[in-house]
């Protein structure tokens, strides 16, 4: 395997190229560490996706970042403070303003006072938000629908329930992804 740059959207991005790639091999010894690749590959190719279409439906500044942002934000049932979203995120409330600051110049959130506290300040989601996370669901859930047109609706499920087999029900939907894949 080698470690290629790949230039999309005007970004470089670094990629695994495995070079056995096309060759039809499927035997027991399958290397332990292709699992997580193929796993991150098919977050990423979901991800990808995904933020092509949200791109297409009028959220073209929308990135993967934002999304775990806006989820940390609506998770809270009047907003979220910075040190909320920087704890639901893993990373500092420095690193969740500076993701704030992002979120507020694009639209997608903007800052309220709390209404147990005035001392704070929350960040709620704006309509654009709103709608950046609608649109989201809807195309997870055509993303999902080709998923079970090319590979078959019981093998999508069957996978489905493995990963909720091996993966502890107290971190299937954490939010924090972004602090050990760089950041948000």
């Amino acid at each position: 395997m080698d470690n290629m740059v790949d230039h999309a959207d005007e970004e470089n991005v670094n990629q695994v190229v495995d070079r056995r790639k096309g060759i039809p091999e499927r035997q027991d010894d399958t290397p332990g560490f292709e699992l997580p690749l193929l796993l991150f590959a098919g977050f990423r190719t979901l991800i990808d996706r995904l933020h092509t279409e949200l791109a297409r439906q009028g959220h073209p500044e929308m990135r993967p970042a934002h999304g775990f942002a806006l989820q940390a934000i609506a998770a809270g049932p009047y907003g979220a403070t910075a040190s909320d979203i920087g704890r639901r995120l893993g990373v500092s409330k420095q690193a969740a303003g500076k993701t704030v600051d992002r979120l507020l110049a694009l639209g997608y959130a903007e800052r309220a006072d709390d209404p147990g506290d005035a001392r704070r300040k929350l960040v709620r989601l704006t309509p654009y938000g709103i709608d950046a996370l609608a649109r989201s669901a809807a195309v997870f859930d055509e993303l999902r629908a080709d998923w079970a047109a090319r590979l078959g609706a019981d093998r999508v499920r069957d996978l489905e329930d493995a990963l909720r087999a091996v993966v502890p029900a107290e971190t299937a939907f954490r939010l924090d992804a972004t602090s050990w894949l760089g950041g948000v």
